[in-house]
């Protein structure tokens, strides 16, 4: 089983000028390499693949590009091999739009592979670029290659390695969980976990941040840091929303064999305007996303109940099904006179399906 890691690392002036060439070079081969292409398609009808745009770069494009050679081969090499997947993508995934071209200072990475090695602790020597600092304490592992991106002005490492499932001692046989708005998500043993709705909070700070960035000059200085302090605000939004998921979905898979969730259609409800953002703010979709992969980490189950389950309409006490508007929030049994909370109910007929 693979592990992936991503952290953050601490460069110096010298190091971050070596990675924006390594990026710049990166998108440029994958620039010309999609100009080519559509001329090539409007001449011949066909796509040249990854192998023949590398040969032609390295005849046409480097000889007279010097600074290509001050950077290692591997980052132009993968950049053509993603246009080529982008491409493929495009012919066969339902949905993919076609490539496009990269813009400098938007996502920008590159890839890494050869005399990789972590030297000890948080240090990684990199080929052309030699040993750079992580904030984190690395996995003594060997590494194959890497993938080196740049966030809100910030350059990130992360890479894949080999590694044994381990099984934690759970607490708890089968849990069920329900996730929502005002509460993240609310299990069937009865915990909640609140939602930092770390979108909402920033909400404010993002609309002055982008204000300033539309008073400063295009292509002036201040524009640019401007645009960087806006990129941050966003980063934290995300990352404190990755965190909490992360938080949830690490203990859930740790202390539970079973965990029952439901199939939630969410892009059907990101079309509802009025809940659109705060739907958004909670990240249903990445919380699927982790669980999934972390049971496999510690030797749990992940048991998603069908899309139209009616988990928030049946009594979890007699069984009883009855229409729950949205608004109302306590659930009151019409036959038997159980009463809960909504959600805390929910949770509880999660769990209860693995026995139906």
């Amino acid at each position: 089983m693979c592990k992936s890691i991503k952290t953050k690392l601490k460069l110096n002036n010298k190091q971050k000028t070596i990675l924006a060439k390594h990026a710049g070079v990166a998108r440029h081969a994958y620039n010309w390499g999609l100009a080519t292409s559509i001329s090539e398609y409007e001449q011949t009808k066909k796509c040249p693949s990854a192998i023949t745009l590398h040969k032609r770069l390295v005849a046409e494009v480097k000889s007279q590009n010097p600074w290509y050679y001050e950077v290692s081969k591997c980052a132009p090499q993968q950049a053509l091999r993603d246009l080529d997947r982008a491409f493929r993508n495009f012919l066969t995934i339902q949905g993919r739009g076609f490539p496009k071209f990269k813009k400098k200072g938007k996502k920008d990475s590159f890839y890494l592979e050869g005399s990789i090695k972590i030297v000890q602790g948080n240090y990684i020597k990199l080929p052309r670029i030699g040993i750079v600092k992580s904030h984190e304490i690395l996995p003594s592992v060997p590494v194959k290659n890497v993938r080196i991106s740049k966030r809100a002005d910030n350059w990130y490492i992360s890479f894949k390695y080999e590694n044994e499932p381990t099984h934690t001692a759970k607490k708890r046989d089968v849990i069920g969980v329900d996730v929502g708005i005002n509460t993240l998500a609310t299990c069937s043993d009865g915990t909640p976990f609140a939602n930092p709705k770390a979108y909402q909070q920033a909400k404010k700070r993002l609309t002055r941040a982008q204000r300033r960035v539309s008073k400063k000059k295009l292509g002036s200085k201040n524009r640019a840091k401007a645009v960087q302090r806006l990129a941050k605000t966003h980063k934290r939004v995300s990352d404190i929303r990755a965190d909490k998921l992360h938080q949830l979905t690490t203990w859930l898979a740790k202390n539970h064999s079973t965990i029952v969730i439901e199939d939630l259609n969410v892009s059907g409800m990101l079309k509802n305007h009025k809940l659109a953002s705060a739907i958004a703010d909670c990240g249903f979709y990445e919380f699927k996303r982790q669980l999934t992969y972390k049971c496999e980490w510690y030797g749990s189950e992940l048991v998603i109940a069908p899309r139209f389950y009616p988990s928030s309409q049946i009594c979890s006490n007699c069984g009883y099904q009855q229409k729950m508007p949205l608004n109302v929030r306590t659930y009151k049994c019409s036959e038997c006179g159980f009463t809960a909370q909504r959600d805390f109910n929910a949770a509880v007929n999660l769990e209860n399906y693995i026995y139906q």
